[in-house]
């Protein structure tokens, strides 16, 4: 099942046409990486997504429920982080959770076990500093927290790791992937790292509509480059095949090869006529980066 469809999106401010005919689907119980270069459209598609944009043309649907522009009915499905959050800085953590969870009407019993279990969740549950002392990272891990209150089926985050330092990405990056089996994870980046680190799924947007889009695995394997790696037993072989193929050894003492099916088949059958021991063979897949690369240049 796919907890967001948007069909055929377009939007243009003045001029400038930003989402061209985007098409997305998002599965359930996905951390979905939704990629592209800065200015690309991602935000507006996330505001589209909120009924916070009203699109030129086009259709969306949360859990199978179209999204209409100023009216939030689906956004009931929905938790949102915005790229820069903005708190009551005179409140405490858990003061802010127990504000956001009234404003839900949910019940005191659980408004307390919700916040004490997110808190946790984000580990914020022993700080009792006000939010104006929070850093840049403790923020978006509140953040974190209260788009997460109403127990959505959607969590979307846009660019939640921008600005932080490698510990605070690394924090952030493990709070989203930990909530996987209680929601559907979305959130936009330019930090292809991040993508390839946690997602099970991934979109690149290019020119206002998505270019590719598929599992991480899937889209690696479809794209596999003309490289394959040969890793021998000992430094005997190693040698032997490097002079014999005009390849140089690696730092790792590795043989980098270039080639198709033939190459391959003639390595191998070197190997096995002149009985050498080898470790590994295997064909390099395409990074997120190099993917990336060939779809936006």
């Amino acid at each position: 099942m796919n907890v967001l469809t948007i069909e055929n999106l377009h939007k243009s401010f003045k001029k400038k046409n930003v989402l061209c005919g985007l098409n997305l689907t998002v599965p359930e119980h996905s951390v979905f990486g939704f990629v592209g270069r800065n200015g690309t459209g991602k935000t507006t598609t996330m505001k589209a997504v909120l009924g916070l944009l009203k699109p030129d043309e086009g259709e969306i649907r949360v859990c199978g429920e179209k999204v209409n522009f100023g009216q939030t009915a689906t956004n009931r499905y929905i938790g949102y982080l915005p790229d820069v959050p903005a708190f009551y800085p005179f409140m405490t953590p858990k003061e802010y959770l127990v504000l956001c969870g009234e404003s839900l009407g949910m019940s005191r019993e659980k408004l307390e076990a919700k916040s004490e279990e997110l808190l946790r969740l984000v580990g914020l549950s022993e700080d009792t500093r006000k939010i104006k002392g929070f850093s840049r990272g403790m923020k978006q891990r509140l953040g974190i927290a209260q788009a997460l209150m109403p127990e959505p089926k959607l969590l979307i985050c846009d660019e939640p790791t921008s600005a932080l330092d490698p510990i605070g990405r690394k924090e952030i990056l493990d709070i989203l992937m930990s909530v996987k089996d209680q929601t559907t994870v979305m959130f936009s980046t330019h930090i292809l790292s991040d993508v390839e680190r946690i997602c099970t799924d991934v979109a690149i947007l290019n020119n206002g509509a998505v270019a590719m889009q598929g599992s991480v695995e899937q889209l690696k394997q479809a794209n596999r480059t003309k490289e394959f790696i040969v890793e021998m037993q000992d430094q005997r072989g190693l040698s032997m095949v490097s002079n014999a193929f005009m390849v140089p050894v690696t730092a790792d003492n590795l043989l980098v090869f270039t080639g198709g099916e033939e190459q391959m088949f003639a390595v191998l059958g070197f190997i096995k006529d002149n009985r050498l021991s080898v470790k590994r063979i295997e064909r390099s897949l395409s990074s997120l980066e190099s993917l990336f690369v060939e779809v936006v240049r």
